[in-house]
């Protein structure tokens, strides 16, 4: 798809695919195989299967997983072991000289092989088109999702930039005489960002916060330091990434169409 700025301009962005080896839950987890490939791989065949403008790079700390990018004809960088988070990781690889022309960034998680090309889209163009310093997506969903705490919810102002998010049930019913407008409120955030260069290297300057810490989630550090997080919508239903053996086991099963998403996924981007 080509993207055009505000001014009608092309746009290439860097889009990057953080895979880091040492998951707790799934070991080893961007080398498992889906559907007889590396995970890993699976997911850069699908963000190029996108076709969207820019250029893609895998950002991982381990060789062994660099190796399997590169056999599959992809771009893989070797990142430090000891980054915080995916985001982290993204801005090292954004800091390289081949890449510090690019003025916007992209990340995908890399357990993501059934990403939509409409999520990636819908945030892509929050920064790209309405301006904002990231951007960012969500869906529609039941209200049963609510008290689920590990499918993270964001609420949004009037402009469609993020209030908060949280694993709480928010926004939260007082009265039942409310709730059919409740529930066309319920959105399920979807973990990839877009990131202006400035944004992205002023997110991981800043500590983490005690938000972050309480609720696990890093998108609450820029939002606490008052950047503002554009939040599109997206028709298509949250597709689930592959976090534990059940999804693995799951995605599989129902290779190459998309696994029906667990009752309790962890959205990318909130692990």
């Amino acid at each position: 798809m080509r993207t055009l700025d505000r001014c009608g301009a092309p746009v290439s962005a860097l889009i990057v695919i953080p895979a880091r080896l040492g998951s707790t839950r799934l070991p080893r987890k961007p080398l498992r195989e889906l559907g007889g490939r590396p995970l890993i791989v699976r997911v850069l065949e699908r963000v190029l299967a996108l076709k969207m403008d820019g250029t893609v790079v895998v950002a991982t700390d381990d060789e062994s997983v660099a190796e399997s990018v590169r056999a599959a004809g992809g771009t893989a960088v070797r990142t430090s072991a000891d980054h915080p988070s995916g985001t982290d990781r993204v801005a090292e690889v954004a800091r390289l000289a081949e890449y510090r022309d690019f003025d916007v960034i992209i990340n995908v998680q890399g357990d993501e092989p059934f990403v939509s090309g409409e999520a990636v889209n819908s945030a892509r163009a929050q920064v790209e088109v309405l301006g904002h310093p990231i951007g960012t997506v969500a869906c529609t969903d039941s209200a049963d999702v609510l008290e689920v705490p590990s499918v993270v919810k964001v609420v949004r102002d009037s402009a469609g930039r993020a209030l908060y998010f949280s694993r709480a049930p928010i926004p939260f019913l007082r009265d039942d005489s409310e709730r059919r407008e409740r529930d066309e409120l319920v959105l399920r955030h979807v973990g990839i960002y877009a990131y202006t260069r400035d944004a992205l290297m002023h997110w991981v300057s800043l500590p983490p916060t005690p938000l972050e810490r309480v609720e696990r989630l890093e998108q609450l550090r820029p939002l606490y330091a008052g950047i503002a997080i554009g939040v599109g919508l997206s028709s298509e239903p949250a597709a689930g990434g592959i976090d534990t053996e059940d999804d693995l086991a799951r995605a599989n099963a129902s290779w190459p169409a998309p696994a029906v998403l667990a009752t309790s996924p962890v959205p990318a981007g909130n692990r």
